[in-house]
């Protein structure tokens, strides 16, 4: 699917492949904190980076895991817009193996697991 950002994705059945193999990969969920209490992946993949703080701190705000530009890296956001714009950003700067999970958190809960909350 397209996204505004012409970003690269991601399916939500990829990601829950990749989350179940032994892959090293960073699952970078740049919602805001205020949004985990909803829904979130417990999984040990998962690095926080709020779209808020990469919007004013920039690199400075990604956690040290996605910092390797050749570290695998899914982002996921509620929908899928706000990963498909950080997806977009980090390619821009150098990134190349990094995806917007497509659908976002709302698609992987209703796909994938449901049990891990919707809004």
């Amino acid at each position: 699917m397209a996204n505004i950002y012409n970003a690269p994705e991601i399916t939500v059945q990829e990601v829950a492949e990749k989350l179940n193999s032994q892959n090293s990969l960073v699952l970078l969920d740049v919602r805001e904190p205020r949004e985990l209490e909803y829904a979130r992946i417990d999984h040990p993949a998962v690095e926080l980076a709020p779209l808020s703080l990469l919007s004013t701190r920039q690199m400075d705000a990604l956690p040290e895991a996605a910092l390797n530009k050749e570290t695998e890296i899914v982002v996921v956001c509620h929908h899928g817009v706000r990963s498909a714009e950080v997806t977009a950003w980090l390619r821009k700067h150098g990134w190349q193996n990094v995806y917007s999970m497509e659908g976002g958190l709302a698609a992987f809960a209703s796909e994938i697991d449901p049990s891990m909350g919707q809004y």
